[in-house]
């Protein structure tokens, strides 16, 4: 390709977005944004469409059609409005490949037309393997549209299993911070506070996947993003607590050899391995420094105190719509704790609750998974009200 790749961002304002954009910013014989879209955030999407001087930006929240049209309406710039844009937009004949870096199951939709478009896909919104991976994957193998995986966990395995024998897989490792709450008691998990949850030891993050690092939440759904990406069994996927962030992530090979990708957690390395590859291109990062870096150490997640893990765990092995449900869930009761309406250790009794009651249909198709997602994040919705009023969950 001589031309640079044109890219989509979907959830070009949120953080693995910006960071994306910082790639292209790197690389622009090699980069170009020529869809960004955004939640509602209109303010920075009219900054990025006025410096990145995209062929179109989409903004999902409608009321905000307006306050973007105005502002770009001195550009050739194309304004759309709407999630149901954000869906098509990602089919374009502009673009080449498409960034999902939105958070939650918002990203399915526009991640399955774009496979259908036969745009590479670099993930960074995990639901969309979480609630669907094996519609996801069967559909990618079907359009041979490549899945580059911009998860820091899942890039360093990627980058591990560079020309190995896919066969020759014995386990998968991902490593963890373990997060804010790792050395905590059961008791001091009770009382923790939202301004504790949000504070990540390693990663600048989003409210959402900060305080799901934070229940270990999402090292669960990465459990099951893996299991997908690499086609794992849930038995060959562990995780091991690992708090100082510079192994990213191993592989566990049949001979006994183990290979890990090592470095400073900073995302725009996956983000721009995922756009780059199979070439590696120069970045302007800081270097590990091994002289500083004297220790690494590993411990075990204990499943009694994070839940959320166990419930991942347990999703995956069930099949189905189970992690669909526990996501819809999770979403719901993510939200209501950063409201202030419930506390730290109820997001995990309000998913495991609804795991227990929500509907189980053993093959689902789209349709099944958007009402097991409204099914779901109802029931949770209902059950973070009783919580807010100190009923028992």
């Amino acid at each position: 390709m001589n031309r640079p790749k044109r890219i989509a961002i979907i959830g070009s304002t949120g953080s693995i977005g910006t960071q994306t954009l910082q790639v292209v910013s790197a690389h622009p014989d090699l980069l170009t944004a020529e869809i960004l879209t955004a939640g509602s955030n209109a303010d920075l999407l009219i900054r990025q469409a006025e410096q990145y001087k995209p062929n179109a930006v989409v903004i999902a929240d409608k009321s905000k059609y307006a306050e973007v049209r105005d502002a770009l309406q001195h550009l050739p710039i194309k304004v759309f409005a709407g999630e149901e844009s954000i869906a098509q937009i990602v089919t374009s004949g502009e673009i080449d490949a498409v960034v999902t870096a939105v958070v939650g199951f918002a990203g399915l939709q526009s991640t399955l037309n774009a496979i259908k478009a036969r745009k590479q896909i670099a993930l960074a919104n995990k639901e969309t393997l979480v609630v669907a991976g094996r519609l996801v994957t069967q559909l990618a193998a079907e359009y041979r549209v490549p899945i580059l995986p911009v998860d820091s966990e899942h890039s360093a395995i990627f980058q591990c299993l560079e020309g190995e024998d896919p066969d020759a897989i014995e386990k998968i490792i991902l490593t963890g911070s373990g997060g804010p709450f790792r050395t905590f008691t059961a008791g001091q998990m009770a009382g923790v506070t939202k301004a504790q949850a949000l504070h990540h030891p390693s990663w600048t993050m989003g409210a959402k996947i900060t305080i799901d690092s934070a229940t270990l939440m999402n090292k669960g759904f990465e459990v099951i993003e893996a299991r997908w990406l690499f086609a794992a069994s849930p038995e060959q996927v562990e995780v091991v607590i690992h708090p100082q962030s510079v192994i990213h992530s191993m592989v566990q090979f049949r001979d006994g050899a183990v290979k890990a990708q090592l470095g400073l957690p900073d995302m725009r390395l996956p983000i721009q391995y995922a756009l780059t590859y199979p070439v590696r291109r120069s970045m302007d990062l800081p270097r590990l420094d091994f002289s500083v870096c004297q220790s690494l150490t590993f411990e075990q997640p204990d499943l009694q105190k994070f839940r959320c893990l166990a419930l991942a765990y347990r999703a995956l092995r069930e099949g189905g719509n189970r992690a669909c449900a526990l996501n819809a869930a999770n979403e719901t009761a993510v939200r209501a704790f950063l409201e202030d309406r419930i506390a730290f250790n109820d997001i995990a009794r309000i998913n495991e609750t609804v795991m227990d009651k929500a509907a189980f249909v053993a093959e689902p198709t789209v349709d099944d998974l958007l009402a097991t997602h409204r099914e779901a994040g109802r029931m949770a919705g209902e059950m973070a009200g009783m919580a807010e009023h100190k009923s028992i969950i």
